[in-house]
């Protein structure tokens, strides 16, 4: 052979087989990867059970796990066991012969290839499969549990007159265990026809019968017990139909019967049930005849008549008989409808009254509402948190959440709305180049104090009026635990009790500045074993856990620390509302958690998705509602539950006493709910009515506040909830916590308000308010219905309004100066003095800050408006004298820069004002007339004189007060009847008017 250049073969060298010691390492690795997992698996498992022990739940967790490991084992080696029963029997009935043909030839050799390992192939499907159905039964743990533990509601549905229990409890389970049955059927079916066709027992190519009589058999038997299934499933559908979601006249998830259901699908489900029996007893027949021609029969007439009676009838009654007449067929079903809609969801005790608001003010008008109008919040809590920081956060590791509550207290004797936030802890404020892992869970560990301002007054500068605040707490609600272990914004991990010490509170007679503090709450699991220590080093993925000198005997690790999450974790059978407010209650600050049971299955009862029906302007992803079951027609607020922001226990309080689905879950999980008589009366105080719930009866109010079919039918009387004004979001304006008096009312009461306009007009149609203070009233729902031919302003009218008054956006521009920000508080509306009244706070950051405080209010009564420094003046600038003292501080300088009612600034009597003012009024004349012309140029230098005339009029107010300073934005005046730039026409393509 030539040379080709390269070097010469060699002799090759046989690799032999692994050495002794390659083999023990290798299975050293693989023995050690296992146990890891096994450990990693059993890590988890232990944790939790720690976390549920602690908390005092084990029973909650062991009830969980036995249930979802019994419905894994049972129906797991239910479906293993079908499958290899079937492929054995098949292998049982090979023939043993099996004739010549390239067919059987090729067949052949997957016998022989797969026969040694024949055995553990079934095993290993078998298994699998088993573990795939045990997995998904597994899920099923709540529609297991709801089954062997349902309660009847004591009300039935009317075309079957069956408890609704049935549908909730019971249909749920058939219907689970009838697709189990399925999917056992069809993969038995499936394993055996594989079978039978590897061993001859099918044939497809080959001459001669297509199947033994053996294989025939086996396979009609499995086909039978699928049309016996199939059966079954038509005679459950008849009850579905009572539960069917649907679309009907704009109504989506519409549920229950409609005329085309009753009387064409409901005889179709009927007639189809007794055809797949005999479909049934003709595969039975064919185990005798040994023949496909009846059974083959059989399908065919069940398809046709599945075509025919259970598509086509229905089809030409709904267009033959029910459109001619929709109206009157669909009467009934949609009576039915409204009443189980309305029981299902809390709304069937709503009282509407019918309320003809005036529109017209007069003087003292509101005197016999003044305790009521008194009660008006001015503090918005969703805005001033940034105040709350900016004056109560004391150190830069403290924070509020975005949001603040709404909750009652008692004042200086009295009940009053007040503002609350906790200064919890917030870890990215902890100066720059501390932040460490020992700092992060060791040293900073929880936050200190709660934080509460009057709801209906505000300092002299419009800063909130604490009735709570500073470290140590200077409080008017009582003395309580301080600390804050446990909260919304608590989200890490921290550990307790060890070497290290905490950082309590900054104290500067403390050595180094802080007080430091040693957690000795019963909170946290303790980690004082290597075990606990390595299964926490897993769960968290931190081996620090597991070495760390600063974890000793008496550490505690403190994790799942939000409210919701841990109310969740209890309570898997609940649904929790998003958003947890705390109140402090016997000593100690606890989170009160609204938790919810629901169902989907009410029968004739429309389905609504919660986190849609919850949404609004104000709604985020943390407050957002969680649910199990998102799409549900059944809502009952059935447990209160606290959270000790210290210890982080949990503690559930049955509310509903007569929900049956809690009384199922209480059967469930026995003495995990404590019974309503162990609220005490300090908490339950602080009970309110939940926003969740609220917003869901809201949103299903727009249309089911009729009664009557026809009208429901029309859609004429539906109504909308109105979109925030205050926001460019385009969402629903949020509901209102505030205290008030609905007309006929004796006495004033914590409640939950909202509005409602006509669905395609803005003006007001509706008022809607439920009773949120626990007593006899509790849940009440009341709606002042507005005539149709209403000229009462809507929220969006009342802020347009606000927003085209001259002297208003005036004053608005000169709050605006120096980079000043406007912000507009929420609209509230109340039913006082015969008519609707609506206040709206404006705060101001000023320029260079963060922080909004309150400077100014708007108050609208009709055709009225005054915008004015207080609540007071407002009051009084749209009433007259409205008999009304609502306890607010005095201004600085009242009345220097105020307005007289109607909103028109006094005349200036300083001649250079006066000068300054009309330039600015002759800017703005020319401004619009550029405007008319199409002139932008004009414009721009009309609106540039403007501007130095307000400023011009600004420096001669201030040389005015003698102090040669501008006085404040709130008492500078504004050129008489003028609007400010904002409030002005725009060129097309200009930035929309700020306000």
């Amino acid at each position: 052979m030539p040379d080709r250049g390269g070097e010469p073969p060699g002799p090759r060298v046989r690799q032999g087989p692994p050495s002794r010691l390659t083999r023990n390492l290798l299975l050293t690795v693989g023995i050690l990867a296992v146990l890891f997992i096994l450990f990693t698996v059993f890590a988890g498992f232990w944790t939790d059970w720690l976390w549920f022990r602690a908390l005092d739940y084990g029973n909650v967790y062991t009830t969980q796990l036995t249930t979802r490991l019994g419905l894994f084992a049972v129906f797991g080696v239910l479906m293993a066991v079908a499958v290899a029963l079937n492929i054995y029997l098949a292998h049982r009935m090979r023939p043993e012969f099996r004739g010549m043909s390239m067919e059987q030839q090729s067949l052949d050799r997957y016998r022989v290839a797969i026969e040694p390992y024949r055995r553990w192939l079934v095993i290993a499907l078998s298994a699998l499969v088993g573990l795939i159905a045990g997995t998904s039964a597994a899920g099923q743990w709540r529609t297991w549990l709801q089954w062997v533990n349902g309660t009847e509601f004591g009300t039935t549905d009317p075309q079957f007159n069956l408890d609704v229990a049935f549908y909730a409890f019971d249909l749920p389970w058939y219907r689970f265990v009838l697709g189990f049955g399925f999917a056992a059927v069809v993969l038995s079916l499936v394993a055996a026809a594989i079978t039978h066709y590897l061993y001859g027992g099918l044939r497809i190519q080959s001459p001669g019968a297509r199947a033994t009589s053996a294989a025939q058999v086996h396979l009609s038997v499995l086909l039978g017990l699928f049309v016996l299934l199939k059966a079954v499933a038509y005679w459950l559908d008849r009850y579905g139909l009572a539960v069917k979601s649907s679309d009907f006249r704009a109504t989506e998830g519409w549920a229950g019967l409609r005329y085309v259901d009753a009387n064409a699908y409901l005889p179709a489900k009927t007639i189809l049930f007794f055809v797949a029996l005999i479909c049934t007893v003709l595969f039975a027949v064919n185990i005798f005849r040994r023949t496909w021609a009846l059974p083959l029969v059989g399908l065919g007439l069940m398809a046709l008549s599945a075509v025919l009676i259970g598509g086509l009838y229905p089809a030409i009654v709904q267009r033959f008989q029910v459109e001619p007449d929709e109206q009157a067929r669909e009467a009934p079903y949609i009576a039915e409808n409204l009443e189980a809609t309305r029981q299902a969801y809390g709304i069937d005790g709503v009282q509407v009254t019918d309320y003809d608001a005036t529109t017209e003010a007069s003087p003292g008008q509101l005197r016999n509402d003044a305790d009521t109008t008194a009660s008006i919040r001015l503090l918005d809590p969703n805005i001033v948190s940034p105040t709350f920081q900016q004056v109560q956060q004391v150190r830069g590791y403290y924070g509020f959440s975005d949001t603040l509550d709404v909750d009652r207290y008692t004042i200086d004797g009295e009940r009053t709305d007040t503002v609350v936030g906790l200064r919890e802890l917030d870890l990215s404020g902890i100066p720059e180049g501390q932040r460490n892992w020992v700092n992060d869970h060791f040293r900073y560990t929880h936050g200190f104090g709660v934080v509460a301002a009057t709801g209906t007054t505000v300092t002299e500068g419009g800063a909130p009026s604490f009735t709570s605040e500073d470290i140590p707490p200077v409080s008017q609600l009582g003395e309580y635990q301080p600390r804050i272990y446990y909260g919304e914004q608590t989200t890490q991990y921290s550990i307790v009790g060890g070497t290290y010490e905490e950082i309590d509170y900054p104290d500067d007679q403390a050595e180094g500045g802080q007080q430091t503090f040693r957690y000795d709450g019963a909170g946290g699991v303790a980690i004082d074993n290597l075990l606990n220590k390595a299964a926490y080093a897993l769960k968290f993925s931190e081996p620090r856990l597991l070495y760390s000198g600063a974890i000793d005997g008496g550490s505690k690790i403190l994790y799942d620390r939000t409210p919701k999450e841990r109310v969740e974790a209890v309570a898997p059978f609940l649904t929790i509302d998003g958003d947890p407010y705390p109140a402090v209650v016997d000593g100690k600050v606890v989170w009160i958690v609204d938790a919810y049971t629901t169902t989907n299955q009410y029968p004739y009862s429309t389905r609504t998705v919660l986190t849609e029906a919850a949404s609004d302007s104000l709604t985020d992803a943390q407050r957002a509602v969680l649910t199990q079951l998102n799409q549900v027609n059944y809502i009952r607020n059935s447990v209160k539950a606290t959270v000790d922001a210290y210890d982080g226990t949990v503690t559930l309080y049955q509310w509903d006493e007569n929900d049956p689905v809690l009384q199922t879950w209480m059967k469930a999980f026995p003495d995990t709910i404590e019974p309503r008589s162990e609220i005490s009366d300090e908490l339950m105080s602080h009970l309110r009515y939940p926003q969740d719930l609220f917003k869901v009866q809201r949103d299903l109010l727009t249309r089911y506040h009729v009664t009557d079919p026809g009208t429901f039918y029309n859609g004429s009387d539906q109504w909308r909830v109105p979109n925030d004004p205050t926001t460019d979001t385009g969402e629903a304006q949020p509901p209102y916590y505030l205290t008030l008096s609905m007309p006929g009312q004796e006495e004033e009461a914590f409640s939950l308000t909202s509005s409602f306009v006509p669905a395609r007009r803005d003006n007001m149609a509706a008022f809607m308010a439920v009773n949120a203070d626990p007593g006899p009233d509790y849940g009440t729902i009341r709606i002042l219905q507005l005539p149709s031919n209403t000229t009462v302003l809507g929220p969006q009218q009342v802020q347009s309004k606000f927003n085209g008054e001259p002297s208003v956006g005036t004053t608005i521009n000169i709050l605006q100066q120096g980079d000043s920000e406007v912000v507009y508080g929420n609209l509230l509306t109340l039913p006082v003095g015969g008519g609707l009244l609506y206040v709206e706070p404006v705060y101001v950051k000023g320029a260079g800050t963060n922080y909004p405080l309150l400077r100014k209010v708007m108050v609208v009564f009709g055709d009225r408006l005054a915008f004015e420094d207080t609540l007071q003046q407002a009051l009084d600038s749209v009433f007259g004298e409205s008999g009304v003292d609502t306890d607010e501080p005095t201004p600085p300088d009242e009345g220097e820069g105020g307005e007289e009612p109607g909103g028109t600034p006094p005349e200036p009597e300083d001649p250079d004002v006066a000068a300054a003012l009309e330039d600015a009024q002759q800017a703005f004349e020319d401004g619009q007339e550029a405007l008319r012309n199409n002139d932008f140029a004009a414009y721009g230098e009309a609106q540039q004189r403007l501007q130095e005339a307000l400023a011009r009029a600004l420096e001669a107010e201030g040389a005015l007060n003698g102090d040669g300073a501008s006085p404040s934005p709130d008492a500078s005046p504004s050129p008489e009847g003028s609007p400010s730039p904002e409030g002005s026409p725009t060129p097309e393509g200009s930035p929309t008017p700020t306000g």
